[in-house]
């Protein structure tokens, strides 16, 4: 099986099975060996007391767009350590974009950075991840 098809596959079930983004209402856009890229649109129940998007919600954009990407070569991977930093706010009805790239891959652990940006293509939030490999297949 091809490297992409492979990664599309996983992806594919990763989603089918996870209902926090399913109810985020995150799209995948795009899946490659390492790589994802998802949109999702922000709605009036994510708002925080500030009147602004909770930061949770721009975290698990970027959470799940790590996920994808240092799963898709069927290893199964879990978050190790994730750290965040909020750029801009978030406003009801923005539509987020979040890619994730590998910057490290490697046997027992995996390093990413997941990029989020609005609509206007504005950075909002730049997020940091490293994974721990199990060895186990998702597929």
């Amino acid at each position: 099986m091809a490297e992409n098809e492979l990664a599309t596959k996983v992806v594919h079930q990763l989603t089918e099975n996870d209902l926090f983004s399913k109810w985020l209402g995150i799209e995948v856009l795009e899946v490659a060996p390492g790589h994802s890229k998802l949109k999702m649109t922000v709605r009036k129940e994510m708002i925080n007391g500030f009147g602004i998007v909770h930061g949770g919600v721009a975290f698990s954009l970027a959470d799940s767009a790590f996920a994808f990407a240092c799963n898709n070569r069927n290893n199964l991977s879990v978050a190790l350590d994730t750290s965040i930093n909020f750029i801009k706010p978030v406003h009801v009805d923005d539509v987020l974009t979040a890619e994730a790239k590998e910057i490290h891959n490697g046997k027992s652990t995996g390093i990413y950075h997941v990029s989020i940006f609005n609509q206007n293509n504005h950075l909002v939030a730049f997020f940091k991840g490293t994974c721990f490999r199990t060895g186990k297949n998702l597929v």
